[in-house]
């Protein structure tokens, strides 16, 4: 088996422990906030950081070099959270996730100011066809857009945000520091606003909150393997494969049945963000590669984002060799 196909394989196995994540953010979102959900999540996954911390042997300080970049970077983080698993609860799952693939089209626009990127008319033209894909799973005027819309909306921003001030500031920052900085903020944000929705847990929702931390972490770690195994344009469009388990997850699970518009504005995101990644994985038709360079989870907030470690000193180097082929 090639290197790109194990990497590719290896990156399904991680979309789908996300996948499955989702399922159990979407049960605990019929009972509790999206409030409650992400400090528990949050806090549950300390000890995982922790371990982390203890491994990490990169000399330097906790203290950020770009603490203004860091702090957007933070506040886009915690949005995402929130709005993603406010949306998880109270869409479809595979509206949702139609809604969120528009995150790399996103990215794409945000690299301009930021990055300074030059977008050409191609990807100008998938962007704007991809974003049309997005008003045909909203229909609105047609169908009542609601709060998860908006929130499922939010979410695809805040993520965009985050990755491409990551991006930007990634190969300077420690990967601890990009870890723990939304981190806490989650924590101590969520846990403030704790107080005004709280609601006492059964120990079989502890559990799912404890399997959720377990899961966002493993499929982090096994992404990773991914992206070191095969290249970024082979790996990174696998992430598409989450609407398959969105449509059978919520046909076995929620009595969910897409609809036809989501179908169709889900396929015209989707071959939207497949021409920007295959676009800019031709040399010379893009600086930065924003999109392949940030190609992550979106909406986990008690998990590192990949393009923390892809930008970080030690993964950098495992991965030049592949990155220069």
């Amino acid at each position: 088996m090639s290197q790109n196909a194990k990497g590719a394989l290896l990156a399904l196995l991680a979309f789908g422990l996300f996948s499955t994540h989702d399922v159990f953010i979407k049960t605990l979102g019929a009972h509790y906030s999206p409030i409650q959900i992400v400090f528990f999540s949050v806090l549950l996954s300390f000890p995982l950081a922790t371990i982390m911390l203890m491994r990490d042997a990169t000399p330097g300080t906790l203290v950020p070099v770009h603490p203004w970049w860091m702090a957007l970077r933070t506040l886009g983080g915690v949005v995402t959270g929130v709005s993603a698993f406010y949306a998880f609860a109270h869409l479809p799952l595979t509206q949702t996730y139609a809604i969120l693939f528009a995150t790399p089209l996103l990215i794409t626009v945000l690299s301009i100011p930021i990055l300074g990127e030059r977008v050409r008319v191609q990807r100008w033209l998938a962007v704007i066809v991809g974003l049309a894909g997005v008003m045909v799973v909203l229909r609105p005027g047609a169908t009542d857009l609601t709060l998860g819309h908006a929130a499922a909306i939010a979410a695809a921003f805040g993520g965009a945000f985050a990755s491409i001030v990551v991006r930007k500031i990634g190969a300077e920052e420690r990967t601890l520091v990009m870890l723990l900085y939304p981190m806490m903020a989650n924590f101590i944000l969520m846990g403030a606003a704790l107080g005004f929705v709280y609601k006492p847990m059964p120990l079989e929702h502890l559990g799912m909150l404890a399997i959720i931390s377990i899961m966002a972490w493993t499929a982090a770690r096994v992404i990773i393997g991914a992206y070191r195994t095969g290249e970024a344009a082979i790996v990174a469009p696998m992430q598409y494969s989450q609407i398959l388990w969105a449509t059978v997850y919520g046909l076995l699970f929620f009595d969910e049945t897409p609809d036809r518009y989501t179908m169709i504005g889900a396929a015209i995101i989707i071959a939207s963000g497949l021409f920007i990644v295959f676009r800019e994985s031709r040399a010379g038709a893009s600086r930065n590669t924003p999109v392949l360079r940030t190609r992550t989870r979106i909406g986990t907030p008690s998990v590192l984002r990949l393009s923390g470690l892809m930008r970080s000193g030690r993964f950098r180097d495992r991965a030049k060799p592949q990155e220069n082929a």
